[in-house]
């Protein structure tokens, strides 16, 4: 018997309590009219059969049909927002048929790639049309990759004893980028070419260029008004117009991905933002930057100054976590080859001990110069509960600055600016 009705009413369907309570009705009016008979039995019956109609041409209310669309309302071209920041989402639907429905469950899911999922529960009441529209905004994501899955849609008859489900097949993606601040000059890394630190810095970054009378190899990507054409010609191969600025020496920037490093997410976010913010610096200065960054997976990224390599270097720096569990020092010998000298290195990590004066030194030894930029909470010989006072971190900054490097210290994302601006240096 139950496997006729659930043939009957149609499979796969889940029988709820609600669902035996009317079955049990139907059944006793049906034994009721045959063994009683009268009106009132009759009646009964009738009206049963009726309500069981009712229940039965559910299945054709056209949910499982239902199209729509999904529309994202406050994304850039790029199809990217910055970190902290919701997204407004808007979806349409329009379910075919004619059989009365009374509302319409919806079902969105958002996916992040590294992990995460939420969910987005919502209801609509179609038109004389059957069209319906709603509209929620998310929570303020985080940085990462994003996708939203199928949207899920059900409804109900008017009692609630059957469901019946569909999906809008509908993909849309896109990027949270990292926070940045606007850097309008970097004066520290400018003035290095003066004074004390010009013997240092610029003949290092002379004796590694291979530039040569105002023309240099071209780099996929440059503008065509950047090809030096007879020189191009003359050579045979591609060449490039060699500017004043391209003296400026090539910079890599290293991100610090060990965990044991930052006592909160919240730490390691600054790190990856003030790293965006000083790509975003070099794109627009046209700068040589590159980028090393080592945890569950190994990056390095050549200087170079092509859009098309600084649109790589961000979609990468969406993407990191701090996963990663080697030194900074055990990082920089393994990746030696890389290196070229007279290079600006960078540093970004709260790390501030003897193990990272090492890597700085290392760095300063293989004739590059290092920067160390320390964010958010500082730490200690890797323990991210060990307390720093201020007065060590103006300490380790002097430390630094006797030993001829550039150092900063950065508690929020403001600061940067402020600080590679020739303030607090």
């Amino acid at each position: 018997m139950v496997s006729f009705i659930r043939g009957w009413l149609g499979s796969p369907i889940k029988f709820s309590s609600k669902f035996w309570y009317f079955f049990t009705c139907v059944f006793t009016c049906t034994f009721f009219m045959l063994f009683q008979g009268g009106k009132l039995a009759f009646m009964l019956f009738f009206i049963m059969i009726v309500l069981s109609a009712y229940l039965w041409l559910g299945k054709w209310s056209g949910i499982n049909r239902t199209t729509g669309s999904r529309v994202l309302l406050n994304l850039n071209k790029n199809m990217s927002i910055e970190a902290g920041t919701s997204i407004a989402v808007k979806i349409n639907l329009s379910i075919p048929g004619f059989w009365p429905i009374p509302y319409v469950m919806l079902k969105d899911r958002l996916v992040r790639r590294n992990g995460g999922e939420v969910i987005f529960e919502t209801s609509a009441i179609p038109d004389w049309k059957r069209r319906g529209e709603v509209e929620y905004v998310t929570k303020p994501l985080q940085r990462g990759f994003y996708h939203f899955a199928d949207v899920e849609c059900s409804t109900e008859d008017i009692f609630g004893l059957f469901k019946h489900n569909g999906s809008i097949v509908l993909y849309d993606s896109f990027m949270v980028k990292p926070k940045t601040v606007v850097i309008k000059d970097w004066q520290q890394f400018h003035n290095s070419f003066k004074g004390h630190h010009y013997n240092s810095t610029t003949t290092r970054a002379l004796r590694e260029t291979t530039q040569i009378n105002g023309v240099r190899e071209y780099i996929y990507g440059d503008r065509l008004s950047r090809i030096h054409w007879n020189a191009t010609a003359k050579t045979g191969t591609w060449k490039s117009k060699e500017f004043e600025r391209e003296s400026l020496p090539k910079t890599v920037v290293m991100v610090d991905r060990n965990m044991n490093n930052y006592k909160s997410k919240n730490d390691f976010e600054l790190a990856v933002s003030v790293a965006a913010s000083l790509m975003d610096y070099g794109s627009q200065k046209d700068l040589a930057m590159g980028l090393l960054s080592v945890g569950s997976n190994a990056v390095f990224m050549e200087p170079l100054r092509a859009t098309s390599h600084y649109r790589v270097v961000s979609q990468h720096l969406i993407d990191i976590e701090a996963d990663g569990q080697y030194s900074l020092l055990d990082i920089l010998k393994d990746r030696a080859r890389h290196y070229s000298q007279g290079c600006f290195f960078v540093v970004i990590t709260p790390q501030m001990d003897e193990s990272l004066l090492q890597a700085l030194h290392w760095i300063n030894h293989r004739q590059m110069n290092p920067c160390h930029i320390l964010t958010g909470n500082p730490t200690v010989s890797g323990n991210a509960y060990n307390p720093v006072k201020p007065s060590d971190v103006e300490d380790w900054l002097r430390s630094l600055h006797s030993r001829g490097m550039l150092a900063y210290a950065v508690k929020e994302l403001q600061d940067l600016p402020v600080m590679l601006g020739g303030k607090n240096r």
